[in-house]
């Protein structure tokens, strides 16, 4: 079932999202997310945008939302778009279910370009991005550095 997040889903989505915060260079973040950290970010991304859980008899298996692209005014139709799957769950189709009913959702508020980040490499992601349509436009030569290593990224688009 995909259905929105509320705060009260912080602990299982920390649980996913710690797991590449420790081992992955998939976020660029390096200290572990608090509980209230997360429902912190949940409460301010869902103002604006969606966020959504996939869950099943297994729990929340993974999670996808929007944010803003830039601050300025002229970026208002554009967002990034952000999905998280549990390890032992990927590669099941669930990433899809969620991003496409992201996409759903950001029709309906008038979203004209989504804007997804990928660390590289991570073939999985961009996979996936461009099975739904994302067009590599952007690659940047070590712009983050994690575990002592440079870390690429490249921008994906999607038109809606």
């Amino acid at each position: 079932m995909i259905r929105p997040a509320t705060a009260e889903d912080a602990p299982a989505i920390c649980n996913i999202y710690n797991i590449y915060v420790a081992g992955s260079s998939a976020t660029f973040e390096t200290e572990e997310i608090s509980v209230t950290e997360m429902q912190q970010r949940i409460k301010q991304t869902t103002k604006k945008y969606p966020w959504l859980v996939f869950e099943d008899e297994n729990g929340i298996l993974g999670y996808a939302y929007a944010s803003a692209w830039r601050v300025r005014a002229a970026y208002f139709n554009s967002v990034e778009s952000t999905v998280y799957l549990h390890p032992d769950f990927a590669g099941k189709g669930i990433g899809k279910k969620l991003y496409i009913g992201l996409f759903e959702l950001l029709k309906k508020k008038n979203i004209h370009v989504i804007i997804g980040g990928i660390a590289l490499p991570n073939n999985a992601s961009v996979a996936l991005h461009e099975k739904l349509g994302f067009t590599k436009v952007a690659h940047f030569k070590e712009v983050g550095l994690k575990f002592d290593r440079w870390v690429d990224v490249g921008y994906w688009q999607k038109m809606l």
